[in-house]
């Protein structure tokens, strides 16, 4: 029984000659991530600003966001956050974090005063800001550790050039990632912090089995040019990347479109970030080693185009 295939396994792609346009636009695009993670930020969860998050649940099955607002400002405890969450009457409330112990024990009375009639509460959590403050020491800790440690992983794993490339790559698949973030305006929270990881993760993982099969041709091909190289490793190991990317990319669609509110934020960042790392692989921490230099037996290689074409060099 033949397996499934989408990709066909004898392919000769020429993937090197799109790196003059994808390049700069990844350049463009971690650049401009940067300036606005530095001047919009990132939109922060209860989790890490601290407050008080309330889930209510309209009786009459239509809630008035606009009243719901209103009412919530009036209570004089700063500007307060309201969203409808799908369109069954469920609204998302967020009140900012108050001084004092009771602060947040206030916020709760006044809203069981004014929506107890009418609502429903489904959920109420409150963070403080001793909590939060931790939260943020120690969520950005986590991720700055991860990164050097899978970092590490990868200058000890490969040659220089290798290693360099997936530095490159991974690096550009976590700034991306956090422009998801800063674009869309999905609330970043300690849930966001396990996508950032898992994206870096799968990032990992697509870049060695591509660098793996680089430098196994490296030793088998001695005269190749790089380009051709490098355009053989991406064709020989497309098959596998089209495969688990579609799988990935079809289990976090469902997750999407049927997982609920509660963990649409994390798919849709984990949905983009597939297409991320798979796009990093092929078009930006390959072609990193061509402007690298990458050595074979000792000696530069000389990159020209191969017209689309990848050429079985003997052994």
């Amino acid at each position: 029984m033949r397996l499934l295939r989408l990709w066909p396994d004898e392919s000769h792609v020429d993937f090197m000659r799109f790196r003059r346009f994808t390049f700069p636009l990844s350049a463009l695009l971690s650049v401009g991530t940067v300036i606005l993670f530095l001047t919009v930020g990132l939109n922060f969860g209860i989790d890490f600003k601290g407050g008080t998050l309330v889930e209510l649940q309209a009786k009459s099955k239509t809630a008035d966001v606009a009243a719901v607002r209103h009412t919530a400002n009036s209570f004089g405890f700063g500007e307060t956050e309201v969203q409808e969450l799908g369109g069954d009457g469920q609204i998302l409330v967020r009140f900012p974090l108050q001084p004092g112990e009771q602060g947040q024990t206030a916020v709760m009375q006044k809203a069981h005063g004014a929506f107890d009639a009418e609502y429903e509460f489904r959920r109420t959590e409150t963070v403080g800001p001793r909590v939060s403050g931790e939260l943020v020491q120690s969520g950005t800790l986590g991720v700055v550790l991860s990164v050097l440690a899978v970092l590490l992983y990868l200058w000890f794993r490969f040659e220089r050039e290798l290693a360099l490339g997936a530095i490159v790559g991974t690096l550009h698949d976590i700034v991306l990632t956090i422009g998801i973030f800063v674009i869309s305006r999905i609330e970043f929270n300690m849930t966001s912090i396990a996508a950032i990881l898992t994206i870096v993760g799968y990032s990992l993982n697509e870049t060695v089995v591509v660098f793996d099969r680089t430098r196994e041709l490296m030793r088998r091909y001695k005269t190749i040019p790089t380009v051709e190289l490098l355009n053989l490793s991406i064709n020989s190991t497309m098959s596998r990347t089209v495969m688990t990317a579609t799988s990935a990319f079809l289990s976090l669609l469902a997750l999407v479109l049927f997982g609920g509110e509660a963990i649409q934020g994390f798919a849709v960042v984990m949905l983009a970030g597939v297409v991320i790392c798979t796009y990093s692989a092929i078009f930006v921490s390959t072609p990193v080693l061509i402007y690298l230099g990458l050595m074979l037996s000792g000696v530069k290689s000389q990159s020209r185009p191969t017209g689309g074409r990848v050429p079985q060099a003997a052994e």
